[in-house]
């Protein structure tokens, strides 16, 4: 079984593409890699991302453009145009699009990854040009697609739903978090807060700005918090993506640039910290396909309030508290009882705790290792 896996989308710069789709395709790398030591997988990545730098295994020969695919104007030629000569060339056995599409004329079986649907159910917070490729290209990919895999129930339930798909062509490969978010040492904790000048408790959110993450209406409940909690920040961590010059509007229409810090990109190897020095993190977002970030906090023992929608409800379960999305009046009054009640909190950290050890990388590369065999006739 040979397998071509397009990687483009693995990042390895400080931006918003080092996020969400990135982590999964390191980790399926990772996790197959640990599995499959009789496949063979050709790991087709951006520029500069070679095999020692991503550190596979034998049987995982990885194949660095030269073109600068990370950029979306040059990944859709290669991925529409160069793939399906480069699939002849390497006769490969099935081709993996890890992010929804595969080549509109595949010369070989194909799997496609979709983790969300956002571009159709949320179409104005896409770009005019990435929105039209992503409904068109991902329409057919579904169509033409030997087995489809999904995030969650709830992304099932919506290609299902919205693409026509059948029901027994989808499979569910859950995301987990990484291993290294775990509560930190007390130590190790004591020294990043000293080291960041962190306040004794404070409010996180951790994402890309971007419309659907939904920050104006936290912005709107922070108001209300900041009056009964003068002392407790609101720090909102992560990349620029896109559309967000709504959250900066915002944001100086109700006065609160003394209160809110914008912190920037999070480096990986400190995320873990900055959940765990955190009072609580606070995720409002309308949409997501799985829901990285709640189930991230969770890991390192930080209560979570977020919203009720979408997939949000399958991570956290009653681990968290949730609210609608636009209810601003409902995050402030949970935020408010988390910061009160210490009680509650706690109990909260130990059900998150429990609660994210139902998530492993294994399961999503054993799924996925059967969905090729399954594509492939095995």
């Amino acid at each position: 079984m040979h397998i071509a896996i397009n990687a483009h989308l693995l990042a390895h710069t400080r931006s918003f593409r080092r996020a969400g789709v990135s982590h999964y395709i390191e980790q399926l790398l990772l996790h197959l890699g640990q599995l499959d030591h009789t496949g063979r997988y050709s790991v087709y990545t951006t520029r500069g991302l070679d095999q020692q730098a991503l550190g596979l295994p034998p049987n995982f020969r990885v194949l660095p453009s030269r073109l600068p695919t990370i950029n979306p104007r040059v990944r859709i030629p290669w991925e529409q145009m160069l793939a399906p000569l480069l699939l002849r060339h390497i006769r490969a056995d099935l081709f993996h699009g890890v992010l929804n599409v595969a080549p509109l004329v595949c010369p070989v079986p194909s799997v496609i990854t979709i983790h969300d649907l956002a571009f159709i159910r949320f179409p104005a917070t896409f770009r005019a040009y990435n929105r039209t490729y992503l409904d068109f290209a991902t329409r057919l990919s579904a169509q033409r697609a030997s087995q489809i895999l999904v995030v969650s129930e709830h992304t099932k339930r919506e290609v299902v739903g919205l693409l026509g798909v059948p029901n027994e062509r989808v499979v569910v490969t859950p995301n987990a978090a990484r291993a290294h978010f775990r509560p930190p040492a007390p130590t190790a904790l004591a020294a990043f807060r000293a080291q960041k000048g962190l306040p004794e408790r404070f409010v996180l959110y951790v994402g890309t700005l971007e419309p659907r993450k939904n920050l104006t209406t936290l912005l709107e409940a922070y108001v209300e918090v900041a009056r009964h909690f003068p002392e407790v920040p609101l720090l909102i961590g992560g990349g620029k993506g896109w559309l967000y010059d709504a959250v900066f509007r915002r944001l100086d229409e109700l006065q609160l640039r003394d209160k809110v810090h914008f912190v920037g990109y999070l480096e990986e190897e400190e995320l873990p910290l900055w959940y765990a020095a955190a009072a609580l993190f606070v995720f409002p977002s309308i949409y997501e396909g799985f829901g990285m970030p709640p189930l991230e906090a969770m890991a390192c023992g930080t209560p979570v309030v977020t919203s009720d929608s979408s997939s949000l409800p399958e991570v956290v379960g009653d681990a968290g508290l949730m609210l609608p999305p636009h209810d601003h009046a409902g995050f402030a009054e949970a935020i408010g009882r988390l910061l009160s009640d210490a009680a509650l909190a706690d109990e909260l950290r130990q059900r998150g705790l429990a609660r994210a050890q139902h998530f492993t990388w294994r399961t999503t590369a054993e799924r996925t290792l059967a969905a090729y065999r399954v594509a492939c006739g095995e």
